[in-house]
């Protein structure tokens, strides 16, 4: 049953059908993925997901954030197979209740509606993995940012791991080096892991992943002093010292909160980086000469996210027969 969400996408999606001529399938980095995969088999997909986040961007500001960071966390732990999207069951600990990832992670009813919508057209042809791909896109794309290719055809895992996720998502609170090596592990090197560490240029954490530099930095019972005073000043009317104020949300990037551009790097400079994870980016002679390079050239940042975030979904995909496509982003099929 078509929904009504787009009466006008019935008679388009014929038109489509009859009328456009085979595509090319170009191939891209990984040789299972193409740009064009669903051109024949759900050309209306592209349509749908502009349109829901899009929507719900409207009415949830934080949302294209929450959209980048899901796809993010679903590619570092078993790589980009919607591994993320799963509930727990009697088989396996999903990965949504991980340290990580526990009352913090967000956007997974939206992915859902989004691939309900897409099943009315295409049924079991798109994958949960492809969608929250092209979702992370689209929401940079929205925020302002650069656009860059996204080649599909990836399918969905059959399990999911909460240990997993545990032990491959980088932590606020890690090393330099600890948290280098997460990326590296998964082919990306320095550059991937400072250029990416920019998409905090737009959304919120919530003020327990902030308190230890604002009062008691490494059980000094002193502030970090590599915070910007001002920018602690501000912080401790969102993030005071008592426990009611943990689950309270802050900007990553105070400046252009919601838009998606190089002040990150900016921010950084200044001490005005808000986790200490990412002021640390600008404590190592490496990675701060790249922190100087995106803040100074936003054109540069741009190039180089893009070619980062292609980079990122190629970690472990599934193609061919391996996995599934579901028909709900939460359950696996039996």
């Amino acid at each position: 049953m078509v929904h009504k969400i787009f009466p006008q996408l019935t008679i388009l999606l014929f038109v489509i059908f009859c009328l456009v001529p085979l595509a090319c399938y170009c191939q891209l980095d990984n040789n299972d993925l193409q740009e064009e995969f669903y051109d024949k088999s759900c050309p209306m997909l592209y349509d749908i997901i502009e349109w829901y986040i899009d929507a719900a961007s409207k009415n949830d500001s934080r949302m294209a954030a929450s959209l980048l960071r899901l796809h993010f966390h679903d590619c570092f732990v078993n790589g980009c197979e919607a591994s993320v999207l799963l509930d727990e069951t009697e088989d396996f600990k999903g990965e949504k209740n991980s340290l990580g990832n526990h009352n913090s992670l967000r956007g997974f009813e939206l992915i859902d509606a989004i691939k309900e919508e897409v099943e009315s057209y295409c049924p079991s042809t798109v994958s949960c993995a492809d969608i929250l791909a092209l979702a992370a896109r689209e929401a940079v794309l929205q925020s302002g940012g650069p656009y860059y290719p996204v080649a599909v055809g990836r399918r969905d895992g059959l399990t999911a791991s909460e240990e997993d996720a545990n032990a491959h998502l980088p932590s606020f609170f890690e090393p330099l080096d600890d948290i280098t090596a997460k990326f590296t592990v998964h082919g990306l090197d320095l550059k991937d892991m400072v250029v990416l560490s920019g998409a905090h240029t737009i959304g919120f954490a919530q003020c327990d992943k902030v308190k230890g530099r604002l009062f008691s930095f490494k059980d000094s019972g002193k502030p970090d002093p590599d915070i910007d005073s001002s920018l602690r000043s501000r912080l401790l009317r969102t993030c005071p010292d008592v426990e009611t104020s943990d689950s309270n949300v802050v900007a990553l990037d105070y400046k252009t909160t919601y838009a998606f551009d190089n002040a990150y790097y900016h921010n950084l400079i200044n001490k005005a980086g808000l986790l200490q994870s990412d002021q640390a980016l600008i404590g190592n002679p490496d990675t701060a000469k790249l922190v100087n390079d995106y803040s100074n050239d936003p054109g540069l940042y741009e190039s180089e996210f893009a070619a980062s975030m292609v980079k990122m979904g190629n970690i472990g995909v599934l193609t061919g027969e391996a996995g599934q496509i579901r028909k709900k982003c939460n359950l696996v099929n039996y």
